[in-house]
């Protein structure tokens, strides 16, 4: 249980509902991340507006680099809840859990691409050590074939992901019975 009271879908009312019912319908399933913003409604529309914009619309990522820079994030901030969540949604993607497994473990011991390792690299630098990046880094980066649109989405999942993190690891919010299975990607 969360550490602080969660409205449950069958006791939502109003607004709530059917914010509820929408992320139900279009997703599969709710997810405790949202119920436990169920004090402040608009905070579950605002948070998903941003979720679905940067991991879904267009981007130079990829969608599994997308998923790839959320569990490294979350493994950094040692946040079970979304590496679990997305670590599923990365092997819709991968296909094999014990990539996924080993990404969790250490990236540097995959076979990445380098784009996808210095991602990685980014991820985990700027979670711990925000004011460690360096115009260097970005230049590393752009050499590799990374546009300044790439880096800043990159960024913004980076970011977010921290965001979640700590709301969910600060808030007490458990992981489902059935883990990240269910949601439509």
């Amino acid at each position: 249980m969360a550490y602080i009271e969660v409205i449950q879908h069958e006791d939502a009312e109003g607004e709530l509902k059917e914010i509820y019912d929408n992320l139900v319908k279009t997703r599969g399933k709710l997810a405790e991340v949202h119920k436990v913003q169920s004090l402040n409604p608009k905070s579950i529309v605002a948070h998903m507006e941003l979720y679905l914009h940067i991991m879904f619309k267009k981007s130079p990522l990829k969608r599994y680099q997308r998923e790839m820079i959320a569990v490294v994030v979350s493994v950094t901030n040692n946040c079970r809840y979304c590496m679990t969540h997305h670590g599923d949604a990365l092997n819709h993607y991968w296909k094999s859990q014990e990539k996924i497994d080993a990404l969790a473990a250490d990236y540097n011991l995959l076979a990445l691409t380098e784009e996808d390792w210095l991602l990685c690299e980014l991820a985990k630098a700027l979670t711990q050590n925000p004011s460690s990046i360096e115009e260097e880094r970005m230049a590393r980066m752009k050499a590799q074939g990374l546009s300044d649109r790439a880096i800043l989405d990159a960024t913004l999942i980076i970011a977010y992901f921290n965001f979640v993190n700590r709301m969910v690891l600060g808030l007490g919010v458990h992981l489902e019975e059935e883990g990240g299975k269910g949601y439509k990607y």
